[in-house]
């Protein structure tokens, strides 16, 4: 134990600098510092790790290795696994044979392997045809509501109960299971179409070839029952894909690419080949020649391969002659080509057939094509490629454009045709199948055919293509198919696919089963008073209705009356809401498509709602999940700055820095209009100087980002030094990477050049180095070829140390033309910083370091370049050592950095890069608003740390005044130490935390946030049972949580985590195939449609084109949805309670026999017709504030967050009001009735029970239609016709009845014959029914008004200002009556013309509003502001036109202030002048005034003088530049006044925009450049 004792745990190394003394965890604020930290962390990760690995092999050294002769799977050991040990992956280890028998351990005694695996079918869908029905029932009945409704209808068949129409009954019931089916079915059909588009898709698989990994006969039992699919027998799906293919044969010839790099092409079948050898040779099976066979040249083979390449890539044989004579050997060199020996014998019979995806199993060999998908998961044996690599998009996977390299595995890359696969044999020792997509351990184990000896070769990720990727500039791949179907890794990240239910729905049960209670109460109570009462014999019942009991017992007879009013009183469970409901909801659905603010142009689509039932769930959202590439971000990158020897050039902008100036109120914030016109004259001068210097003929002026004249000067004067650091800064960049240069078109544009890069961040710096005059031209076999200010110069490529997310840093080491070799390296500053020579000049080191900090805390991804000159000796020596180290078994990882380390040090540093990532339009202003609204937002990427980083400051997730907490270990106990000390820190700032539903959104008084940063290994341990826990109390405290390099699974567990554990409502969007997971574990998914795939859009709920749509599908639509929603659910409640009870009231003046007050007619169109179409229109049409408002006042959301407009509290109100109102309709006419009869009209007596029950149902209609009146905000034209007419076709109905013969479908009696002539025709029917109605509804109608009154919330004060104030003014929107749109003045100037974007300074400023009075000369006339003179100027205010999407209205702490707080107007700041000496004065200056004007003093408007043409401003009348609101400024400054040209006249007038004096024509005449009079600010 001593031993134990004396070596602490890992954790504890250099843990301490992370936790203070105090346990809390230290935290870092600016970009530049949380990137250094989070690098320092991620440094320190790997330090631990590897001191665990070396203290492990202590434990290791002495035990016995296995023994490594054996090619068998007892071979196969975990430890041989390259890096993650096998207990980390449940499963067994599978062993995939290629032209090898099967060992004893893994074949039966009939020599079928014992191994059964997953098909390559793959099913999103959740039913089949023979599934569908029985699971969908299953499904729906398990909805309460269902059940009862079922019961009830089984009831009614029995006529004991007394049921007047069953069959009827049954309808709704019926009508609800067969609408849900509907659209469940249609749902699940358009998956179901997706899944057979992708298990048809083609592939190209080795056929007539033995796979010893699948059984001879491998059907399930049923096949082989019913004699369906024989084995060896070719579908139908596969015939009608080889006959569709059939007319387009062609022959394909694989070659390794050689110099000219063509490595695969195709020609007609028909064709004749013979520049192979004049005449045509004769063929074997398949066009083979067979003197190629008996003579072993393999190289190239020909072989029939149905689908054809396009037109432009079909070549002959002849162009390739020179790559065959390069690869053309003797039979005895091939003998020793790795897995291939030429000696063994085979039939030949292999050939590249067509079949489909379904059809591949594991151990099936496939052939890939360039732009073709990869149709499973896959070990890539051989490419075409001279070096093994291939090519990946992951588009579909992670959402990510750029290309991934993958290579071949050394012992197969000879591997180039069937032959060659029919000759090789060797075993894959493969992990079994896991989620992570970033880890793959297998070994290759085969025989030397040279030696006969057993050799083995580890195989990673770097060799497996993922299922879904796409391959990309590379001709073919020979792969080796590892996993299938449910195995692949992207499905077990998937998970399925769910069936969601909204809040409101699964609430509603709550409130179903309360009701149900009820009204087993008050049947039970009937039940009870009429077995009693059938006892007793002193009663006219017992004198007079003998024998109309259904039994003798009377026990029994409650029973019958218990089932009878369970029948009478059903409605109090209303069977028709869930009908509404879907109706409603397809309603909204309907709305949501046809928002044209959600209609992206650029992909012509709106937003498509996939999932109708849960829209109510987007107004009570609380946490929003986010994946970063693609969905926050355009993953496109542009350079936009650079330091070269301590000078900064470029003169961009990023919107980081523009947001930080708004929210910082600096003045200097330049609109995006100014700046890109700014930005387009200095571009045209940099152009110009560097055209003067040289001829770039690559260089694309449209795609140039590093704005910078100085640049351009610097380079044109040679003399300086700086010249040579320039030269020798950008030949780095176009030397130092891996891109694929590619002329698209060269024989019209053969000077174009196209980049395909492995990471957007090197085809962005390849292409700036190309338009400033440094393009990397390409790569022939050994040599890079660039050009230098027009002169060509070309490299030797001599190697390439690839960059990694452990290393952050590439190096490629090159022979120059003049013999030197020379290492260019590039990476993070902390990286290069660590491997500079000791003689660099420190001022240069520090000054750099200022530098790229500066880029970072302007949103800008940094990079550091630095060099250094080899000497031959070291190099040769290093390169053996690093050639031992690539061939390493065990810990090869460990050994190639260790080799790397050997060179890469001792660099000069060249300067830095900065690119920023853009952004998708609207981002920073959309997450700004959800914030405010008091939505948390999550980051969930697989990117890098630092890359997250950076995408967060620029998009404002994270700001410079957030205290940012990075989470990073490697084990549990440092996991839950962090996780701990986070905790401390937020509890010793913020207070204990607090889990109250009324605190959710908001953060009242919050003087602080935080954010946390956790990487995918802290987070695997941080997401087990026993810290979890923590880890959901330190993220909920927090504002922001950014979690890098997780796996899809992992993403969907964190979801989950927020989801159950704070009982939360979650939104997860994405648009990617991983990101598939989380959105379907979220309570609401959405997809983004667009080029990265649609497996996101397709699985999401909703799916639409940008991430900025998000605002307005929540804050507006989803708002809306709950809203009414909840108000339908009260009020639909509430009709049915009223209707129900005033039934009840009866029962004791009927013996409580469940005799029917109404008749039955009206029960069954009560909630058919009478009353279900008002409560339609409110859940459909209903807003309580205008979609306008809504984005203005963000903050009202958080009612939807917290929960406040549906409650169980609101429910029993309505219930009580319900039970109320039924009282008063019934009693009212009961005691009218009891006053004296009146006689109708015809002289009949209004004495019936027809009479009396219509009386009370006309009462109950009227009170229930008036009430859903009451509770409508939002009153339209088809409000109004609903509302009435359905009270309308309530006495039309009675009408129509009166008149209908005895025995109808709805009565076989008299009952109602002339009903309209006895009730309409007297006065007191009508006075009853208005008195009841006006009874009933006054104590609502009061305590609306109280409320309202004296206790209005948010939106009752919102929509007040809209109705009755001056909100549309603010707004900027125009009033539909003429009259009531007030002319321009400063106290009605619009606060925006977007949607409206507050700050936090908003709240503090509590002056009393005091508008700026127009200067006008003492004792004169104002002139009036409508005149429109050519002499006039506009004075646009500050406070007039803030525009948060242009991003100059993000506030720091905006989502801490209370909803309930909607500020006054803020006051206007003083004026400021701006004197052409430079002085400021807050006086303004007097002049001698003008002829034209009073002799009184005034004091002067300045001139107006532009440096460039007056713009067309009416072209672009919602661009104008606009000035940050005066909210945004900081503590202490004053605002500027803009002057606007009179071209903005036209445009703006009637605006609501004050409008100032006019001044002198002449003065506006002045076409002087610049300001010769003082400036007013």
């Amino acid at each position: 134990m001593s031993l134990f004792k004396r070596h602490p745990p890992p954790t504890d190394i250099e843990e301490n600098d992370t936790i203070d003394p105090q346990l809390r965890l230290r935290t870092v604020r600016t970009a530049a510092s949380t990137i250094s930290e989070s690098i320092r962390s991620e440094i320190k990760a790997r330090k631990r790790r590897s001191i665990t690995q070396k203290r492990s092999l202590f434990f290791r050294k002495n035990a016995k290795k296995p023994k490594t002769s054996e090619p068998g799977p007892s071979s196969a050991q975990p430890a041989e696994a390259p890096s993650v040990p096998q207990s980390r992956i449940p499963g067994a280890r599978r062993n995939i044979y290629v032209n090898q028998p099967l060992s004893a351990m893994e074949a039966d005694h009939h020599g079928e392997p014992l191994a059964r695996y997953a098909r390559n079918k793959v099913r999103t869908s959740r039913y089949t045809l023979l599934t569908f029905l029985p699971k969908n029932l299953f499904e729906q009945f398990h909805r309460i509501a269902n059940i009862y409704f079922l019961a009830l209808v089984v009831f009614q068949f029995f006529s004991v109960f007394g049921a007047a129409s069953p069959q009827t009954a049954a309808l709704p019931l019926l009508f609800i299971l067969v609408v849900t089916a509907l659209k469940d079915g249609v749902e699940d059909y358009r998956r179901a179409k997706l899944d057979e588009e992708v298990n048809t898709s083609a592939v190209t698989r080795l056929g007539q070839w033995r796979n010893v990994n699948l059984a001879l006969d491998s059907r399930p039992w049923y096949e082989r029952l019913l004699h369906i699919n024989a084995p060896g027998k070719i579908t139908r799906g596969v015939q009608k894909l080889r006959e569709k293919e059939a007319g387009e044969g062609k022959q394909i010839i694989l070659s390794k690419g050689g110099e000219d790099g063509v490595s695969m092409s195709t020609a007609d079948m028909n064709d004749n080949i013979a520049p192979l050898g004049g005449s045509r040779p004769h063929t074997g099976a398949g066009g083979r020649q067979l003197e190629d066979i008996e003579s072993s040249i393999g190289s190239v083979d020909l072989h029939t391969y149905p689908p054809g390449l396009p037109e432009n890539e079909l070549r002959g044989w002849d162009q390739h002659s020179m790559s065959l004579s390069n690869y053309m050997q003797s039979s005895p060199s091939r003998s020793s080509l790795g897995v291939v020996d030429w000696s063994r014998r085979t039939n030949g019979t292999a050939r590249w057939e067509r079949t489909l995806w379904k059809k591949l199993e594991v151990g099936d060999i496939v052939l890939l094509r360039e732009d073709e998908q990869v149709p499973a998961d896959i070990v890539v044996l051989s490419t075409s490629d001279a070096d093994g690599l291939c090519y990946l998009e992951t588009k579909n996977l992670d959402g990510e454009t750029n290309l991934k390299v993958r290579k071949a595995i050394q012992a197969t890359a000879s591997l180039s045709s069937e032959e060659d696969i029919e000759k090789s044999s060797f075993v894959l020792d493969s992990e079994p199948p896991h989620q992570n997509l970033y880890i793959y351990n297998g070994v290759l184990r085969y025989t030397d055919a040279a030696t006969h000896e057993p050799r083995r070769e580890g195989v990673t990720i770097n060799e497996l293509l993922l299922r879904g990727c796409t391959v990309r500039n590379t001709a073919w791949i020979i792969g080796l198919v590892v996993f299938t179907g449910q195995d692949t890794k992207i499905y077990l990240n998937g998970g399925q696919t769910p069936s969601k239910q909204s809040k409101i729905a699964k609430e509603t049960n709550f409130n179903v089963v309360v009701n149900f209670l009820f009204l087993v109460i008050i049947c039970s109570i009937s039940a009870t008073i009429n077995g009693v009462m059938d006892g007793l014999t002193a009663t006219s019942t017992y004198i007079y209705e003998q024998g109309v009991q259904p039994t003798s017992s009377n026990v029994l007879n409650a029973l019958v009356t218990f089932v009878s009013c369970l029948i009478a009183f059903q409605n109090i469970v209303p069977v028709s809401l869930f009908i509404s409901i879907e109706i409603v909801k397809t309603i909204q659905a309907y709305f949501i498509a046809q928002d044209l603010d959600m209609f992206y142009k650029p992909f012509n689509t709106a937003c498509v709602p996939k999932n109708w039932g849960i829209s109510d769930d987007l107004g009570q959202i609380e946490y929003v999940f986010s994946d970063k590439t693609g969905t926050l971000t355009q993953n496109v990158m542009e350079f936009q700055k650079c330091s070269v020897r301590g000078v900064i050039y470029g003169e961009g902008v990023t919107e980081a820095q523009r947001g930080a100036a708004t929210r910082e109120g600096r003045t200097d914030a330049i609109a995006p209009e100014d700046l890109a016109e700014k930005l387009a004259v200095l571009k045209d001068t940099m152009v110009a100087k560097l055209t003067k210097l040289f001829k770039n003929r690559y260089m694309q002026v449209d795609k140039l980002t590093l704005v910078s004249p100085k640049l351009a000067e610097d380079l044109a004067d040679r003399s300086t030094e700086q010249y040579s650091h320039i030269v020798a800064f950008f030949r780095a960049l176009a030397v130092c990477h891996s891109v694929l240069a590619d002329k698209p078109e060269p024989q019209e544009r053969p000077y174009r050049l196209e980049y395909k890069a492995e990471s957007p961040d090197e085809a962005a710096l390849v292409a700036a180095a190309r338009d400033v005059g440094f393009p990397f031209v390409g790569k022939h076999k050994d040599t890079i070829d660039i050009e230098v200010l027009g002169q060509p110069e070309q490299f030797t490529h001599m190697k390439t140390l690839e960059f990694t997310s452990t290393r952050k840093r590439m190096s490629v080491v090159v022979r120059a033309s003049d013999g030197r070799i020379i290492l260019y390296c590039k990476g993070a500053d902390s990286v290069i910083y660590e491997r500079l020579a000791a003689d660099v000049d420190p001022a240069l080191k520090e000054k750099t370091t200022k530098d790229m900090d500066f880029f970072a805390n302007g949103g800008l991804r940094t990079l550091c370049i630095g060099y250094r000159v080899l000497e031959e000796d070291e190099f040769l020596r290093w390169l053996r050592t690093y050639e031992a180290a690539q061939t390493a078994i065990d810990n090869r990882d460990e050994a190639i950095e260790n080799a790397a380390a050997e060179v890469e040090h001792s660099l000069q540093i060249l300067g830095a890069t900065a690119l920023e990532d853009k952004l998708q339009e609207g981002v920073p202003e959309a997450i700004e608003m959800l914030h405010r609204a008091g939505i948390k937002l999550w980051i969930l990427t697989g990117d890098k740390l630092q890359t997250a980083i950076e995408i967060g400051f620029s998009c404002n997730l994270l700001k410079q005044d957030t205290e940012i907490m990075i989470l990073s270990a490697d084990s549990p106990e440092s996991t839950l130490a962090q996780i701990e000390a986070g905790l401390n820190k937020i509890a010793s700032m913020l207070g204990p935390p607090t889990s109250k539903t009324m605190e959710r959104g908001f953060v009242p008084g919050a003087k602080i946030s935080f954010a946390v940063v956790i990487d995918g290994d802290t987070l695997h341990h941080a997401l087990t049972p026993d810290i979890k826990p923590l880890f959901l109390n330190l993220g909920t405290q927090c504002e922001t949580v950014v979690c890098c390099r997780v796996s899809p699974a992992q993403k969907a567990l964190t979801v989950k985590l927020v989801k159950e554990g704070r009982k939360a409502m979650t939104l997860s969007i994405g648009d990617g195939a991983n990101d598939v997971a989380m959105i379907q574990e979220a309570n609401v998914g959405c997809g983004l449609l667009g080029h990265e795939g649609s497996q996101a859009a397709m699985s999401a709920d909703y799916a639409f084109g940008q991430f900025r749509f998000l605002t307005k599908l929540l804050l507006v639509h989803g708002r809306w949805s709950y809203q009414r929603i909840a108000d339908m659910h009260s009020n639909f409640f509430y009709k049915n309670v009223i209707w129900t009870l005033a039934m009840f009231w009866f029962m004791p003046f009927c013996y409580f026999d469940a005799t029917y007050l109404y008749d039955y007619s009206f029960i069954l169109f009560y909630n058919l017709i009478f009353t279900s179409l008002p409560v339609i229109v409110l859940g459909s049409f209903d807003q309580d504030i205008n979609a306008k408002a809504a984005l203005a006042f963000p903050q009202l959301y958080v009612r939807g967050i917290r929960g406040l407009e549906y409650t169980r509290t609101k429910f029993w109100f309505y219930m009580l009001d319900g039970l109320y109102q039924s009282a008063v309709v019934f009693f009212i006419p009961y005691l009218v009735w009891q006053l004296g009869l009146a006689v109708a009209s015809n002289g009949k007596g209004i004495d019936s029970l027809a009479d009396f029950g219509t009386t009370v149902a006309v009462a109950a209609i009227f009170a229930a239609n008036t009430y859903v009146g009451m509770n409508t905000h939002y009153w339209t034209s088809i409000t109004w016709v609903v509302g009435i007419g359905s009270s309308l076709v309530m006495l039309l109905w009675i009408v129509i009845y009166s008149f209908l013969p005895v025995n109808t479908f709805f009565s076989n009696t008299d009952g109602f014959i002339d009903e309209v002539v006895i009730l309409f025709s007297n006065v007191t029917f009508w006075a009853t029914i208005v008195f009841s109605v006006l009874v009933a509804l006054a104590p609502r109608f009061l305590i609306k008004f109280f409320k309202s009154t004296y206790m209005p919330l948010d939106k009752d004060i919102v929509r007040e200002m809209w109705v009755a104030g001056d909100l549309k003014d603010r707004l900027g929107i125009r009033h539909r009556k003429e009259s009531k749109n007030k002319h321009a003045d400063l106290e009605t100037a619009p606060m925006f013309r977007e949607p409206h974007a507050r700050s936090a300074s908003e709240l503090v400023l509590q002056q009393s509003y005091e508008p700026t009075v127009p200067r006008s000369p003492a004792g004169s006339d104002s002139k009036n502001p409508d005149d429109n003179g050519a002499d006039a100027i506009e004075l646009v205010p500050q406070a007039a036109l803030p525009n948060p999407y242009a991003g100059n209205s993000v506030s720091p702490n905006t989502s801490y202030y209370s909803a309930s707080d909607i500020p006054l107007p803020s006051p206007i700041p003083p004026s400021l002048y701006q004197y052409p000496s430079g002085e400021t004065s807050n006086k303004a200056p007097f002049v001698a005034p003008s002829s034209s004007r009073s002799l009184s003093p005034e004091p002067p408007i300045p001139k107006l003088a532009y440096s460039h043409p007056p713009r067309d401003w009416s072209q672009s009348p919602s661009r104008l530049p606009t000035p940050p609101h005066p909210h945004s400024l900081a503590p202490g400054r004053q605002s500027l006044v803009q002057l606007q040209p009179e071209g903005l006249h036209d445009h703006d007038a009637g605006e609501g925009r004050y409008r100032p004096e006019e001044f002198d024509r002449e003065d506006q005449a002045d076409g002087s450049l610049g300001w010769d009079t003082p400036r007013v600010f």
